[in-house]
């Protein structure tokens, strides 16, 4: 059977639905997405999504194209064979797992039907064999307050330190993804007397984008507080003239804030998540940590949360997980493993 021509490699959503519409179906106006739906269903992924994405999808197309099959709509033995080839290319099963959702997802989108039955059978034969060759799942490992405190020491006395340590202390207070740390603006941050209400207006869990506040409470020691570190960068920000608009934003190296006057034609200056992730890792080399990124922010606190006893319950709406998600268990789980051990009754 000769295959249909491969629609070329894109990192655009919105042009790889298009082309499916314009080139893999009939002409028909009940199956075509105008270019303005398809520009709406690609944006429904939240961003850092639908950056994965593409770049999943730009692989698969590729080796499609290389073996002369289809990507779009794909048979249930081209995503079997494919799950296969990222195996013998050592690819961490995470990362085969991403690749068969962005996949699916992208057959979802266009209104194709996919099946990854046998593609999640290879996967689990390459998970035994993963793990029994000694591969382990990478994870950023959890940071305690004492190395946040640690942390802390090494920013700068400047704007920029301030900076630093509010990106920290709000990060780890509201155990953030780091997406939503760039997304906060100034006006997303209120003071009431018992701390900081910080308005998140999308996440990850919130598809809708129905928002949430989050509660930040006074912190028992100066240095570790993030209301008044909060508050004092916010005051900073108000004497270079800033009340609006994003609240950690870049800093040149003579303490030009982005977005004022002094610093025209550098745009608003918003941080990206990028960005806040090698703040974070640049202050835990400083300090003599490793492996800490700026997911350890969000895993430190939940974990911290759970040996205090903290509901499981609540820590997941701190953090913004869905009640019925697994991720905030893997966080959970390592404090309860200690307190809650079975061992330590059996009087050994």
């Amino acid at each position: 059977m000769t295959a249909q021509p491969t629609p070329h490699p894109t990192d655009d959503p919105t042009q790889a639905i298009v082309l499916h519409n314009h080139h893999h179906t009939p002409a028909l106006p009940d199956t075509a997405l105008t270019p303005s739906a398809a520009a709406r269903v690609a944006d429904g992924w939240a961003a850092s999504t639908r950056t994965g994405y593409a770049r999943d999808w730009h692989t698969f197309t590729t080796w499609c194209s290389h073996t002369s099959r289809t990507p779009l709509p794909a048979t249930a033995e081209t995503l079997a064979s494919y799950t296969d080839h990222l195996a013998t290319t050592k690819a961490a099963p995470a990362t085969v797992d991403r690749a068969l959702g962005a996949i699916a997802s992208r057959h979802a989108a266009a209104g194709q039907a996919v099946s990854t039955k046998a593609a999640r059978l290879v996967l689990r034969s390459y998970r035994r064999e993963w793990a029994a060759a000694g591969g382990r799942r990478k994870q950023a490992p959890a940071l305690s307050v004492e190395e946040l405190r640690q942390m802390l020491d090494t920013a700068q006395e400047d704007l920029t330190g301030l900076r630093d340590r509010t990106l920290l202390l709000l990060g780890y207070a509201m155990m953030a993804r780091r997406s939503e740390l760039a997304a906060l603006n100034t006006t997303d941050l209120r003071q009431v007397p018992e701390g900081l209400e910080v308005f998140v207006a999308t996440s990850k869990t919130d598809k809708d984008s129905t928002g949430t506040t989050v509660a930040i409470p006074y912190g028992t020691h100066l240095l570790t507080c993030p209301v008044r570190t909060t508050t004092a960068y916010l005051a900073a920000l108000a004497d270079t003239g800033i009340t609006r608009g994003p609240l950690l934003r870049s800093i040149d190296r003579h303490g030009r804030v982005a977005g004022t006057a002094e610093s025209a034609g550098r745009g608003t200056g918003r941080m990206s998540g990028a960005g806040i992730n090698l703040v974070v890792k640049r202050l835990a080399e400083k300090a003599g940590i490793e492996n800490v990124t700026a997911h350890s922010l969000r895993a430190g606190p939940a974990t911290a949360a759970a040996a205090a006893g903290a509901p499981r319950a609540w820590i997941a709406r701190q953090g913004r997980w869905s009640e019925a998600s697994t991720a905030v268990d893997t966080y959970i789980r390592p404090a309860d493993a200690w307190r809650d051990n079975p061992i330590r009754k059996v009087g050994l």
